[in-house]
């Protein structure tokens, strides 16, 4: 059993990313000492110098942490000492689409080397229900400390919304389920110090459920509207219109909205997780969850052939049409372009001809990468912190005139909606918009041809 140290800290954030960085950060304004633990030396060189790789966070805030006692390590006996560890590291899904949680057992298992008695250990990473009882307690247990007793063990799903200026990580209330009824208790006064509301689950199955059933709601909903704007523009329905008159009900409807496909780090992922689990654990799918992949996985597909459909519609053929894509992160004025399905539309459309570019004001150089093409795929390699993913495709560099590049194009596609772009401006230039965020006004030219169309 390992003994306090003479540096033990409040505090230690396995995983700096966009989960891990905010806990430590509101952890330090709330008076914790703080550390965090990244294998990435990039990412922790940055931190100590103070500067910033998330969106939510400035250089400035790191400052602050910094002033504040935060530092940040790649060494793991870091976690000695410390009277609580979160481990809020990445959980991707395997090449077979099933949950991948090498990097979440990668830091428990470099946890439980350096655990000692009245730890509190809680797990942030999302997961399938189970994973904290049945994968972690056994590791931290193996050094003879006992769950429950000697150390104590929780989950608390993250609800970070990266760009979101009115929740963060204290106004938004924080679920916990320990393992046993002292766990809970443990957790629960921990967060108690760092957030304005804590709501205690019966357990950590509970807790970890509660996260997919939020993001699998989202991406049930969002599959529906997404197959309502391929039929209703089949019927010449205004599915945009459509939502505006049903969301003024004031009770029974809550507002979705269709767009080129998923992406993030929850809607796209979280839901196999939950998947995963009904057929391993009872044998049968998670029929929703498999219908609504199915639909938003083909956005990008549908996207591609709605561009070609514009293209025919001036007589020019797809092969050889410069493309213009607007926006690619996965959503508005943040730089994080994590599993947008602008990657799979770009990489389709290159395999059919177009001469693809982009313009993102928050992208200079786009990796077409993570995103297997048609009938392709390479494996990702990583650990608990990883650097990147690979996959096919190229690099992009953005265009360096939007203007110039907006009247060059054949058709330019709106795939994210960010502030800084002039919709009239835009819809003024091209000669053609594909609008898959229903934001620019339906336009057509002197020879009533539709010069915008909205998905």
């Amino acid at each position: 059993m390992v003994q306090h140290t003479p540096d033990s800290v409040d505090l230690v954030v396995v995983g700096l990313g966009y989960v891990g960085l905010p806990l430590a950060q509101e952890a330090s304004r709330s008076g914790l000492s703080v550390a965090g633990l990244d294998l990435d030396t990039g990412v922790v060189a940055g931190l100590n110098a103070g500067r910033s790789h998330v969106d939510d966070l400035s250089d400035a805030d790191i400052a602050a942490m910094r002033e504040a006692g935060f530092t940040a390590h790649t060494d793991s006996t870091v976690v000695a000492g410390a009277r609580t560890v979160v481990i809020c590291v990445p959980t991707p899904l395997s090449q077979d689409g099933g949950p991948d949680l090498g990097m979440v057992l990668g830091a428990t298992a470099a946890v439980a080397a350096n655990l000692q008695a009245d730890t509190l250990v809680v797990l942030e990473s999302t997961t399938y229900p189970g994973t904290t009882d049945e994968l972690l307690r056994p590791m931290l247990e193996e050094g003879g400390l006992r769950v429950g007793k000697d150390v104590f063990l929780a989950f608390s799903p993250e609800r970070i919304d990266p760009g979101n200026d009115r929740w963060g990580f204290r106004n938004t209330p924080k679920v916990v389920g320990g393992t046993t009824g002292a766990c809970t208790e443990r957790a629960a006064a921990f967060y108690r110090k760092i957030v304005d509301e804590v709501v205690t689950a019966r357990g950590t199955r509970e807790a970890e459920m509660s996260k997919l059933l939020e993001n699998t709601y989202r991406h049930v909903n969002i599959a529906m509207v997404n197959e309502m704007a391929r039929f209703c523009h089949e019927l010449d329905i205004d599915l945009w219109d459509v939502i505006r008159c049903a969301s003024t009900k004031p009770f029974g409807f809550q507002a979705f909205y269709p767009g080129p496909g998923v992406g993030g780090h929850c809607i796209p992922i979280d839901p196999n997780y939950l998947s995963y689990r009904v057929r391993a654990a009872l044998g049968y799918p998670f029929r929703f969850v498999e219908l609504a992949q199915e639909i938003n996985n083909g956005m990008p597909d549908y996207i591609v052939q709605r561009v070609q459909d514009r293209l025919n519609d001036v007589a020019k053929p797809l092969r050889g049409s410069r493309v213009l894509l607007l926006g690619v992160t996965y959503k508005a004025d943040i730089s994080d372009q994590r599993e947008s399905p602008a990657v799979p539309i770009a990489i389709r459309l290159q395999s059919a001809g177009a001469r693809v570019e982009f313009h993102d004001p928050y992208v200079t150089a786009w990796a077409l990468t993570g995103h297997p093409a048609p009938g392709a795929g390479e494996p990702v390699d990583h650990d608990f912190a990883p650097d990147g993913e690979t996959g096919p495709g190229s690099t992009l560099d953005r265009v360096p005139d939007l203007a110039e590049a907006v009247s060059g194009a054949d058709i330019a596609v709106l795939l994210q909606r960010h502030s800084s772009y002039d919709l009239d401006e835009i819809a003024r230039l091209a000669p053609l918009v594909l609008d898959t965020r229903g934001v620019f006004e339906v336009r057509e030219d002197s020879a009533d041809r539709a010069t915008v169309e909205r998905l």
